[in-house]
């Protein structure tokens, strides 16, 4: 007999939004224990994507949340980003955000076929995932311009460093997938 996983990966439904704002907690929390930036979002945003099943959850078989994602267009929908990537601390190492990161880009390649898919991060652990995935580093002029993209970045400490740069160099790193260069 097969044993049940210990817990279940899937694109988020709208009954998931009463996770929201431990999801946000934990995003910060992790954030300002690592010393990074991140760009705040607000819970009406991330019900957003839940409602519009652009996110990815990780829930217990109880249905504690325990790691999450999700998806956004840019630019058009030229642009996707597979951002807020987070697990709680008691299932790190344990793959979840691996399995979450192939979910959320396969959500991605199915909602945009045709979108370059981009993710900035200052982690490794999300560098490594991004390389497995296909994604190559590629400087800030290669990613979207939309404003609306960069705005969000307004809230994190390396910000002025962003500005000062023009929005070309900060310490983040972008990685992309570009689907017509896998097609050839």
């Amino acid at each position: 007999m097969e044993e049940e996983p210990e817990f279940i990966i899937r694109v988020a439904v709208p009954a998931d939004v009463k996770h929201v704002y431990a999801i946000l907690s934990e995003m910060e929390r992790s954030a300002r224990e690592r010393g990074t930036g991140i760009g705040r979002r607000s819970p009406q945003s991330i019900c957003r994507k839940v409602y519009d099943g652009h996110a990815v959850i990780a829930v217990t078989r109880s249905g504690e949340w325990i790691g999450f994602s999700y998806v956004q267009a840019w630019g058009n929908g030229g642009f996707v980003s597979n951002s807020g990537l987070i697990v709680a601390p008691a299932y790190r190492g344990r793959h979840v955000a691996a399995r979450i990161k192939e979910l959320t880009f396969e959500l991605s390649r199915r909602l945009y076929p045709r979108a370059n898919i981009f993710s900035i991060t200052t982690g490794a652990a999300v560098l490594s995932l991004n390389h497995h995935l296909g994604f190559r580093p590629v400087t800030y002029a290669e990613i979207t311009t939309d404003p609306a993209f960069w705005d969000q970045c307004k809230a994190c400490v390396n910000y002025p460093l962003l500005e000062a740069k023009g929005r070309k160099v900060c310490l983040c790193t972008a990685m992309v997938f570009e689907p017509k260069k896998m097609a050839i």
